[in-house]
């Protein structure tokens, strides 16, 4: 039966859904508006068959965005001073401290490990790009560079976007152990920071953030379809999203697919030979603390598989990283050659997004995204996460491959194997991933 088909590329379900998130406004974690969007979504995933529908809430640490400034330059009695403080300039990073810092500015680059250990940066203020050059081996994750600045003993760190248009970065610090970061970190933008380099390297300069640190409660959204099986397999996503934009793409485009899912799996609920369960988390932007949650809660052994959706909509092919797990590579090429439709596979372990809570003990899990032809978030994390620049045909095309997907893994004939965390921690060492997890303190195994 293909009927499912023609009503999944025709359904509203999803994209209204999409559009009732970015409308919330702000879902940043903690925040009345992620709080909303949290009972919309569960509302959502009942209306469309699953059952027991509820948010399960926790405890995380609240943040909130004031002011932020980059004060420079009238030290000398013929100095002129410049501020960069506009929205279009400057924005504190979530997590930061309330706290103001005064250095020495000095440009350290990408931030690549060797570039941080060539530098005194001991009292100053740091400026790093968002991004990596093109031939170097692996991405480095802001919360890294920022790591390796407050290990040098700097004063400030400040985060320049690498994409043109006047769009400072967003993106949190700290640690599951220290949830604040140490020292005050600010996003720029490209021109923003290429002005203040330009015109004050070398310079004292003063960071400040004015930021609300707070206790606050999040959330995430569970429902199910399917057979009471002890066995069960996940689909997920996270519904959070930083307060400066919308957050379309990331990520409330992963959500809306995970709606459409479910209706999609409703008319196939009979061809489910194990229980679907949604988990819509809050608190992913703020170090994947939802997810963390329920990984510390579940039964880990009982998942077969975990389908995080994660920023899809944005581009039409979707990609899917299988962490090493040869069945999910295998079935994701099953239902590409079932659709004659492209799909992209990758065996990398990617520790970033809600499935890492789980494959990093060995759960067999997706990344799912969407192919770019760009390094980095693109729109993502700034102002411009918008939704108009995402269209309904791709989500539709998107949710018809992920339903396959889903119950193809869910057949009663289908297994994958877990992985050993050893063999996983082997290679992210291999992959030079493990020493950037350790000064960030997601390293989650011995040694």
């Amino acid at each position: 039966m293909t009927d499912w088909i023609g009503r999944t590329f025709t359904s509203d379900a999803g994209w209204n859904h999409l559009e009732s998130l970015v409308d919330v406004g702000n879902r940043m974690a903690g925040s009345e508006g992620e709080r909303e969007a949290l009972e919309l979504t569960r509302d959502a995933l009942a209306e469309a068959g699953a059952r027991g529908a509820h948010v399960d809430e926790f405890d995380i640490q609240g943040w909130a965005r004031g002011s932020s400034e980059i004060r420079a330059g009238g030290d000398g009695p013929d100095a002129a001073a410049e501020t960069f403080d506009a929205a279009h300039q400057c924005i504190a990073l979530p997590r930061s401290p309330d706290a103001s810092a005064t250095g020495e500015l000095v440009d350290v680059g990408h931030g690549l490990p060797e570039e941080f250990e060539e530098a005194d940066l001991d009292g100053k203020v740091v400026r790093v790009s968002s991004t990596v050059p093109d031939d170097y081996d692996r991405f480095i994750h802001r919360r890294e560079k920022y790591y390796y600045a407050v290990e040098a003993g700097a004063a400030a760190f400040v985060f320049e976007n690498h994409v043109e248009g006047c769009l400072p970065p967003t993106g949190s610090v700290g640690t599951a152990e220290a949830p604040v970061g140490d020292i005050p970190a600010v996003g720029v933008s490209r021109e923003a920071g290429a002005r203040l380099t330009r015109r004050f390297e070398g310079e004292s300069v003063t960071v400040t953030t004015d930021c609300d640190v707070h206790d606050a409660r999040s959330g995430n959204v569970h429902a199910k379809l399917g057979p009471d099986t002890d066995e069960e397999l996940l689909v997920t996503s996270h519904v959070d999203a930083h307060d400066i934009a919308e957050g379309a793409m990331d990520n409330g485009a992963g959500t809306a697919t995970v709606v459409e899912l479910a209706h999609a799996l409703a008319e196939r609920e009979d061809e489910l030979d194990t229980r679907v369960r949604f988990v819509c988390f809050g608190a992913e932007e703020v170090g994947l603390v939802g997810s963390n949650h329920e990984a510390d809660r579940a039964d880990r052994d009982a998942i077969r598989a975990v389908v995080n959706v994660d920023s899809n909509v944005h581009g039409r092919t979707l990609t899917l990283d299988a962490h090493g797990f040869d069945e999910l590579e295998a079935a994701a090429e099953r239902v590409a050659d079932r659709f004659d439709h492209p799909v992209a596979t990758s065996g990398d372990l990617v520790p970033h997004s809600d499935h890492w809570s789980f494959v990093k003990h060995g759960v067999p899990g997706y990344m799912v995204a969407a192919e770019s032809d760009t390094r980095g978030r693109g729109w993502g994390h700034t102002h411009a996460d918008t939704l108009e620049k995402l269209e309904v045909r791709t989500l539709r095309e998107q949710a018809i491959l992920l339903t396959d997907l889903v119950v193809d893994l869910a057949g009663a004939e289908t297994t994958v194997a877990r992985r050993e965390t050893d063999g996983i921690a082997t290679e992210l060492e291999a992959n030079d991933q493990a020493a950037g997890m350790k000064v960030t303190g997601d390293w989650p195994y011995e040694g």
